[in-house]
């Protein structure tokens, strides 16, 4: 895979192409199957956020999603199927992911599970690994294009490995212009933050790699560094600028993002309520990432509920990236 990479990293730097944006409907949604089906890459709106989205059973078509991401090969991908049923083709479910699919699917959750390793996926999307994540989205839009193909969507988060992710075609564009084949526009997300992700293991046993917009009772933190799903790499989100969190003011130098009583540049939700400011973090971040302040200050965020897995993220976001 390594050198399929390099080999669109190539034609990307050499031939910059042009990204088309659609509108997501009947025809809109027609015009990315085409696309997908002969082996291109769409950014698709998901509940979460956009996602970038290449045949799962194409080797070249998920390189093309490494090479225009600039993702480490070592990362896998999330796969996002139609239901449970479509699941099992490609993954070996036991009695606690089948009660997770039935209790959360569709949704934002994603599970990772042991590989059937005859099956058509391209190992690409699993990084060589023995497992799978796999996600049926619920959002109407991407549940119509599952339906429209007849292969699964390779999707990881549509924009430079690393950065913010997008929640509007806007922050896809970003990033990602020129890069890709086309945008679905679907507005914006409403989640605002990635899927929760947990892996179930071989004796039942439920561990939780991402907190996200779902909590698992009873799922334990991971308690291993290895990479066995998207966004664990401790460095993550990033707008490209320093981020202070937990910040009560801001600096002269600061673009500030407030949350609650605490006022900003921008706020999560003036109001205190984290299910908005899940839904805002990014754009915030975007905000931030395009103003003309060298610096990003966040302010106190709960870590509770959704709060954790906003709290990641921008612990990820905060990290160095060297």
């Amino acid at each position: 895979m390594a050198a399929l990479v390099l080999e669109y990293s190539a034609v990307f730097m050499s031939d910059k192409n042009v990204t088309e944006v659609v509108l997501a409907d009947a025809k809109g949604i027609a015009r990315a199957a085409r696309i997908l089906e002969a082996g291109g890459l769409v950014a698709v709106p998901t509940e979460t956020v956009y996602g970038l989205a290449a045949r799962a059973d194409s080797a070249e078509a998920v390189a093309k999603i490494y090479a225009a991401k600039g993702r480490p090969d070592f990362n896998p991908l999330i796969v996002h199927v139609r239901d449970a049923k479509q699941a099992e083709t490609f993954a070996e479910i036991s009695d606690s992911a089948r009660d997770l699919m039935a209790q959360h699917w569709p949704g934002p959750i994603t599970l990772v599970l042991p590989l059937r390793r005859d099956k058509s996926l391209t190992r690409a999307v699993s990084a060589g690994l023995p497992t799978i994540a796999l996600r049926a989205p619920s959002h109407p839009v991407m549940r119509t294009l599952l339906e429209a193909v007849d292969f699964p969507l390779a999707a990881p988060s549509a924009n430079r490995s690393g950065f913010i992710s997008p929640t509007s075609p806007d922050h896809v564009l970003a990033s990602l212009d020129g890069r890709i084949d086309a945008v679905l526009d679907g507005g914006m997300s409403d989640r605002g933050v990635e899927s929760t992700i947990v892996a179930v293991r071989a004796d039942g046993a439920i561990e939780e790699l991402r907190p996200g917009p779902i909590s698992i009772a009873g799922a334990s933190a991971v308690n291993s560094n290895a990479i066995e799903g998207p966004g664990q790499l401790a460095s993550h989100y990033a707008p490209g600028k320093p981020v202070r969190l937990n910040a009560t003011n801001a600096a002269r130098d600061d673009f500030m993002i407030g949350f609650g009583d605490i006022a900003g540049d921008c706020t999560l939700s003036s109001a205190g309520d984290l299910n908005e400011a899940a839904a805002r973090l990014y754009d915030c971040l975007h905000q931030g990432a395009a103003s003309d302040k060298p610096c990003i200050a966040i302010a106190p965020v709960p870590e509770e509920g959704i709060g954790r897995a906003i709290i990641d993220r921008l612990r990820r976001a905060a990290a160095p990236t060297n």
